[in-house]
């Protein structure tokens, strides 16, 4: 939903910015809103071959006004009609010119104004202040923030005042290239060259501090324009823009009383609104408010849509109740909704994480006949719920049905399937998998070495994964905890704790700490090998370090002291957990039985442990 729910505020900022309510009122030459008005009568700029248009040749643009003023123009039609109008005597107007880019601009084919202004200048056109400010937003909207002060320059030293569009798409391109600060005082500057902010160019600022994570900033802004200090008031595209910013913030009690505000304030929210406030809500696992609220919007005739739905069915299915998210899949056809392969793949991926392989499948096979098919997030779920169910086979079939298909598989494919050929023992496959990626120049990461050095450690090939780990090394490889561990955890299993020990020591050196994992691998193996006052140690040097144990350490170290009847150490260990507010699970209970089946006098003992608090009753 996030890049849709941003692509929605983009694309509302960009027609609004094209519109007149942006404009200065001080500099009436600059209104863009002309762009896509026919002028009533053509003027003609001092350009070459211009002079007093004859009928025809007004008479011919007529048509273009037309066709242009709707929008419904391709770029190469825009191109062909770019041509003829530099072929016709007399060439006309600049505004007709501008009416050709502001229709590219609304159908977001920026190159294209581009190189047509370039093909304007190069057959001696002067731009007017109306194109100038178009090439300008549109190379603000291509990331190219540094050209569009260039043309600002521009702007100056021909006798223009910039005005609230001009800085309106300066401080667009600036939140499209996540220079935040740039665009916020920018913006701040506005009223220096006598251009006071409209709601468009509040919209676009508060937008891009949403996107950045900003949304305290934003609220203040908002609070801005409430009080009046802004001079024009919120629209629902600003509410939107901070109620999607507060929800992915977390802050969703926040959005609700946003949400309420503006309805109070007689602005009624759109889908994008609903749907922002619906994700905060599937977020925080509150399903009840979320389906509340979905029909107070269906009340409202606010029509759901796609983003709505899948917003829906992937909360229904991350809490495991598929058969609403079904329903909400049929309800969503009935209302005329298309579902998109993100809803398709949400509702497999459900089924696969529930364990219902069978269902996910019909409803995979089922994609071959929708318009735009499976797609290699399709297949990759599939291959990771079969990797889950052990099905390894059926997941190598995927890949190479995939591969037939022309899909390309990604470098989480080749982890998933890596993963599961080692879980299932199948090496030597993992291997001529490993070697392919390889052959074929895949981009690997970090997930993909530690997966395959794991996968090693844990088939009883830690010498291999070792040699593998000294090859990465002189390749300067950025090195994560978790191979560590996994390396750590081979070789103590294998009995090579002297390499452990070294590989452990050598960890501050890699820029790396020892995590709670790391401690109590080293702690296990340590008991294994009966060195319990050096496992005791080690648990006292991880907490000097700041490194908290967890229930699996203190389980560790107590099941060692209870193979070795230490039974008074054993309860010292309880006492500590209790300390640190830990929860006894299955395995603290386990030692406990064993130390009191072995105690003759175990009453005495049972005296002697500490009281866990009471534990309410899991979800």
């Amino acid at each position: 939903m996030d890049a849709k729910t941003t692509l929605r505020f983009a694309s509302a900022a960009n027609e609004a910015a094209l519109s007149s309510s942006c404009s200065s009122k001080s500099t009436p030459i600059g209104k863009l809103s002309s762009l896509f008005d026919p002028p009533q009568k053509p003027i003609f700029s001092k350009n070459p071959k211009s002079s007093t248009p004859n009928k025809e040749t007004v008479a011919s643009l007529g048509p273009l006004y037309k066709s242009l003023k709707s929008g419904a123009i391709t770029p190469n039609e825009a191109l062909h009609l770019f041509d003829k109008m530099t072929q016709m005597t007399p060439f006309p107007p600049m505004s007709s010119f501008n009416l050709l880019l502001g229709a590219l601009v609304k159908i977001k084919q920026y190159n294209h104004v581009v190189l047509l202004c370039k093909r304007l200048d190069s057959i001696g056109f002067s731009p007017d202040f109306i194109t100038l400010n178009i090439l300008l937003n549109s190379l603000c909207h291509m990331s190219r923030v540094s050209d569009g002060f260039s043309v600002l320059g521009r702007l100056f030293r021909w006798g223009y005042r910039p005005n609230t569009v001009t800085f309106t798409s300066l401080v667009k391109g600036f939140c499209i290239e996540y220079k935040i600060g740039e665009a916020t005082r920018l913006f701040g500057k506005m009223v220096v060259f006598g251009c006071r902010p409209c709601v468009i160019s509040y919209g676009t600022l508060i937008n891009g501090l949403c996107r950045m994570g900003s949304t305290s900033v934003a609220l203040r802004l908002y609070e801005e324009m409430v009080s009046g200090n802004g001079g024009c008031k919120p629209n629902v595209i600003i509410y939107g823009s901070i109620i999607d910013g507060l929800c992915k913030d977390g802050m969703v009690e926040r959005a609700r009383k946003l949400f309420l505000e503006m309805k109070g304030r007689g602005i009624c929210p759109d889908v994008v609104v609903y749907s922002s406030l619906l994700y905060g809500f599937c977020c925080v696992g509150n399903l009840e408010e979320a389906k509340t609220l979905f029909m107070e919007m269906l009340d409202q005739g606010v029509q759901p849509n796609v983003v709505t739905f899948n917003v829906l069915i992937d909360a229904f299915c991350k809490m495991e109740k598929l058969e609403e998210a079904n329903r909400l899949l049929d309800l969503m056809i009935q209302r005329g909704v298309d579902p998109d392969i993100i809803s398709y793949n949400t509702l497999i991926d459900g089924y696969c994480m529930a364990g219902k392989l069978d269902i996910a499948r019909d409803l995979f096979v089922s994609l071959q006949s929708k318009e735009n098919g499976q797609d290699v997030v399709s297949y990759n779920i599939m291959i990771n719920g079969c990797c889950k169910k052990w099905k390894v086979n059926e997941a190598m079939r995927l890949y190479r049905e995939m591969i037939c298909k022309g899909i390309e598989p990604t470098v989480a494919t080749y982890n998933t399937l890596l993963a599961g050929l080692f879980q299932t023992g199948k090496v030597e496959e993992a291997r001529k998998l490993f070697c392919k990626v390889q052959l074929d120049n895949v981009k690997l990461n970090s997930s993909t070495y530690n997966i395959f050095v794991n996968g090693l450690c844990k088939n009883d090939c830690v010498s291999e994964a070792l040699e593998l780990f000294h090859k990465l090394e002189n390749c300067k490889f950025e090195f994560s905890i978790k191979m560590f561990n996994s390396l750590i955890d081979g070789l103590c299993k294998t009995r090579k704790l002297e390499t452990a020990w070294e590989i452990f020591y050598g960890l501050p050196n890699k820029g790396l700490e020892p995590t709670v994992v790391t401690y109590s691998i080293m702690i296990h193996a340590l008991c294994k090998e009966g060195q319990l006052e050096k496992a005791n140690d080690l648990l006292i040097e991880m907490e000097k370090k700041g490194c908290a144990p967890n229930v699996v350490t203190f389980n560790t170290l107590m099941h060692g002291f209870s193979q070795n009847n230490e039974n008074q150490k054993l309860v010292e260990l309880l006492q500590k957990m209790v300390e640190k507010k830990l929860s006894p699970d299955a395995s603290t209970v386990s030692a406990v039985v064993n130390l009191l089946s072995k105690d003759e006098e175990y009453l005495e003992t049972l005296k002697l442990l500490p009281t866990f608090p009471v534990q309410g009753p899991t979800k």
